[in-house]
């Protein structure tokens, strides 16, 4: 109750102002001239410092805050740029690495190859070697054999024929007709 009779309080000195002067609601809308002519003259001076002064530098601070974000995006845009050459610089390396990884294999593999056929090729060699080797130590065992049995048979044969005829036979002479014998069966053989 106390709220509403305030309100009534401060809306009376308006119903009593329009009652008083006998003019219509409008009226109390209106300023006089004298305060419309105060009013624009003061609006005209605030509006001349603010265009003057206030206006170029908020003007400026707003240029000075468009370059910097200006410059940040730049700055980004760059930055971007140059992680994409990175990662593509990076990228290129790797595919070379790994060109260069299978290179070194397939060298490595070829060298084991070489290798390889190298000692096979020595090993077959040897082998080789060793086969002629023993084939020589063989014939020549061979021959030394032949010779050595060549010698005891002629040598055999004198002494048989020594005792088959009784008597001491030219062993020189015996032992040259053993051996053209021994030769002429070689030859026909």
């Amino acid at each position: 109750m106390v709220t509403s009779n305030r309100r009534y309080m401060a809306a009376a000195p308006l119903v009593v102002a329009a009652e008083e002067s006998g003019s219509s609601g409008i009226d109390l809308l209106r300023p006089e001239m004298s305060e419309l002519i105060a009013g624009v003259i003061a609006f005209a001076i605030i509006f001349f410092f603010v265009w003057r002064w206030v206006v170029p530098t908020l003007s400026a601070t707003l240029a000075r805050r468009q370059e910097a974000e200006r410059s940040r995006l730049e700055a980004a845009e760059s930055t971007k740029e140059e992680a994409e050459q990175l990662a593509s610089q990076y990228r290129e390396q790797l595919a070379g690495a790994k060109d260069e990884g299978a290179r070194i294999v397939d060298e490595a593999r070829q060298a084991a190859e070489s290798v390889r056929a190298e000692t096979i090729a020595r090993a077959q060699q040897e082998a080789d070697d060793i086969v002629a080797r023993a084939r020589d130590e063989a014939n020549a065992e061979t021959a030394r054999a032949l010779a050595e049995a060549r010698t005891t048979v002629a040598s055999l044969s004198v002494d048989l024929a020594e005792k088959v005829v009784g008597r001491n036979l030219d062993r020189e002479a015996q032992m040259g007709l053993v051996e053209d014998y021994l030769d002429d069966l070689e030859s026909s053989s």
